[in-house]
């Protein structure tokens, strides 16, 4: 399998990847209470790196002391000590050959842990879907976000402008603005949570302005072209699993807006749906090639694409150019060289996540396995 084209480099932006092949943002929530950065958290981003990926992006980084912050022991980057936490994550994954990029995440009206404050705030005053979730902490249905005003919405931005430079110091290659999975900037592109009359509601091209000001700001911030600025957008949400936009013109809206403020390239998850099941428009088209076409930037793919046969037919059928793994990067931390040397896949365990996602609970699940084939 040595030939698989997962396995080929692939240039992104002035760098080269040694493979296709990225470990997709997960949220962990092992950092101190505090959000710094722990050793387990390096060892456990290094090992990606040791197991052959060539992209390693973060879980999810608050950014922000105000309503940013989603989750208890979510790791953040706005103190020295996150700095420096993150510091040596960035040099251990470096070391070990991958490029390491943080992701930066403002959980918006979906906290549900966050000592800086006892509310939320998003958007618009609206009840987001569905219920808290046990494995992150939560319980019981969301509350009412505080509808964000335009001093909220400055902080915001400037709060990820503050955290790419934090990132950029520390040793990442590049950040990647979390605009996915129903979190802030997904929920100011999402119009059922979003009932603004401002140059942020209304059409799509309003909805994703916030999304596109702070690629912009950072950029501009950090203008250097080696300082990658990726983004992560979705359809599905962690509690809405079946939104998908209006149709293929709305994507177009939004992969033009995000090319234009000068993205790095484009992350699409999978959230709720495999690539196979999520991607298809009603133009036949599939949203990862749309991306790549009206863009012409690099597309990350993401959702289930562990399948070799699949990842084959992405990658040659120029659906993408980076496939993103989550649990099957979990359950293979070392999944490039499986592939390469033709070695078994091991199927994900939903029990590595049960009760809780943490690094430990992952950890007392390896001890009770039996012996797995190397």
């Amino acid at each position: 399998m040595s030939d698989h084209p997962a396995l080929q480099p692939v240039r992104l932006a002035d760098a080269t990847l040694p493979n296709r092949l990225a470990v997709a943002p997960m949220t962990r929530v092992s950092a101190s209470g505090d959000g710094t950065p722990t050793p387990d958290m390096a060892d456990y981003y290094a090992a990606y790196a040791r197991g052959g990926f060539g992209l390693v992006i973060t879980e999810g980084v608050y950014t922000d002391p105000h309503y940013s912050q989603g989750y208890l022991n979510q790791p953040g980057v706005i103190t020295p000590a996150h700095e420096k936490g993150w510091q040596a994550v960035a040099h251990a994954v470096r070391d070990a050959g991958a490029h390491p990029v943080m992701q930066l995440m403002h959980a918006g009206a979906l906290s549900q842990g966050n000592p800086y404050t006892a509310g939320t705030a998003g958007p618009s005053a609206v009840r987001p879907r569905g219920r808290m979730m046990p494995a992150y902490g939560g319980s019981g249905p969301w509350p009412v976000p505080h509808a964000m005003t335009d001093d909220d919405i400055d902080t915001v931005v400037e709060g990820f402008v503050a955290a790419a430079g934090r990132a950029r110091r520390a040793g990442f290659t590049g950040v990647e603005v979390h605009a996915a999975n129903g979190y802030l900037l997904d929920q100011f592109l999402t119009d059922y949570t979003n009932t603004r009359t401002d140059d942020y509601g209304g059409t799509t091209a309003n909805r994703i302005r916030l999304t596109a000001r702070i690629i912009r700001e950072i950029r501009e911030e950090n203008d250097d072209p080696a300082f990658w600025v990726g983004v992560r957008l979705s359809e599905g949400k962690v509690n809405d699993h079946h939104h998908r936009w209006a149709g293929a013109p709305d994507a177009v809206t939004v992969f033009t807006a995000v090319a234009d403020a000068g993205a790095t390239y484009i992350h699409l998850a999978g959230e709720g749906a495999g690539w196979t099941q999520g991607s298809t428009l009603e133009t036949g088209e599939t949203l990862t090639a749309l991306a790549r076409r009206v863009t012409g930037l690099p597309v990350i793919a993401n959702g289930g694409l562990a399948d070799p046969g699949l990842a084959t037919h992405v990658l040659d059928d120029g659906h993408a150019d980076v496939l993103s793994l989550g649990r099957a990067a979990l359950a293979n931390p070392d999944y490039p060289r499986r592939l390469a040397e033709g070695r078994p896949i091991h199927p994900f365990d939903p029990a590595m996540l049960d009760p809780t996602v943490t690094l430990a609970n992952v950890a007392a699940w390896q001890q009770r396995q039996p012996a797995r084939r190397p």
